[in-house]
C-alpha cells in the first residue's frame, strides 16, 4: 500500500467513525426529546391507551373543579375549538389556574379523558411572582 492508499483509508476511517457518531448521537437525543400534543391533534391522533405522551394548551376557565376529599383534580385543557378532560391526582404547581398554559404527563384512556401523572404550569418570559409588590428598578413596567 503506498502513502497516499494509507492516507485515503486513514480519511475514509475517519469520516465514517464521525458519521457513526453523528448517527448515534441524534438517535439518542430524539428518543429523549419530549414534545407535547395540542387537544387537537391528540384528538386526530388517538394514540394507544398504553402510549406515553404529553399534553399541552390552556386551562379552560371554569373547568377546574377538585374532588372534595382527596387531592384528585379535573380540568380540561383547551385550544381553539377542541377539547380534551384532564383527571390529575397530587399536587399542582404554584402558577396553575384557569385560563394558563399547562402541559400534563400521562395516557388518554379508552374513555377519553386523558389520566394525568404530571402537570407542569406554563408562563411566558414576562413572569412575576404574585408575592411581589414592588419592582426593581431595572424591571420595566
Amino acid at each position: 500500500m503506498t502513502p497516499r492508499q494509507r492516507r485515503l483509508a486513514a480519511v475514509a476511517a475517519t469520516l465514517g467513525l464521525v458519521a457513526l457518531a453523528a448517527v448515534l448521537l441524534l438517535g439518542a437525543l430524539r428518543q429523549n426529546l419530549n414534545f407535547f400534543l395540542a387537544p387537537g391533534e391528540l384528538l386526530q391522533q388517538r394514540p394507544a391507551p398504553a402510549q406515553r405522551l404529553r399534553l399541552g394548551g390552556v386551562v379552560e376557565p371554569g373547568s377546574l373543579r377538585r374532588e372534595p376529599g382527596s387531592m384528585t383534580v379535573h380540568f380540561v385543557v383547551a385550544e381553539g375549538a377542541h377539547r380534551v378532560p384532564v383527571r390529575y391526582s397530587g399536587l399542582l404547581p404554584d402558577l396553575f389556574g384557569e385560563n394558563q398554559g399547562v402541559v400534563a404527563g400521562g395516557r388518554l384512556g379508552a374513555d377519553g379523558v386523558f389520566e394525568a401523572s404530571e402537570v407542569l404550569a406554563k408562563h411566558d418570559e414576562n413572569y412575576m411572582p404574585p408575592a411581589a409588590t414592588s419592582r426593581p428598578a431595572w424591571v420595566k413596567p
